[in-house]
């Protein structure tokens, strides 16, 4: 059984907006630390963004510089959901995104993810 499901990606166009959507049928989320990840052709897979759990309810939200501003991260716990709201993509951001998610704290490193997802594809055209 796979770990997450991430859902949301497609083919969008420069400028576009998109939401990616992860979930676990057989997890609770709200108790793990999450992190979106992604991956581009040739390339190590890069640190996006993370939502570290501190308290009941209560995350401490991380991004890297290259998303930081474009890019956010959001629970619904109720939904048991993660998301990743993504505004004026690029061609650069073109890549294979992944949520992970883990009993320990996550920083930037891949390695530190216990549980991934299968990845979902964004291309963005010019």
């Amino acid at each position: 059984q796979v770990p997450l499901v991430e859902s949301g990606g497609g083919l969008v166009r420069t400028g576009d907006s998109l939401t990616l959507s992860c979930t676990a049928s057989w997890r609770t989320l709200s108790r793990y630390h999450m992190a979106w990840f992604r991956q581009a052709p040739g390339k190590e897979r890069e640190f996006l963004t993370s939502s570290n759990r501190i308290g009941s309810n209560v995350y401490s939200v991380t991004y890297a510089a290259s998303v930081k501003g474009r890019f956010a991260i959001a629970r619904d716990n109720a939904k048991n959901t993660l998301f990743l709201e993504m505004n004026s993509l690029q061609v650069e951001d073109t890549a294979v995104y992944y949520c992970g998610a883990s009993s320990y704290r996550l920083g930037e490193e891949s390695k530190e993810v216990e549980y991934w997802g299968q990845g979902t594809q964004i291309t963005v055209s010019s």
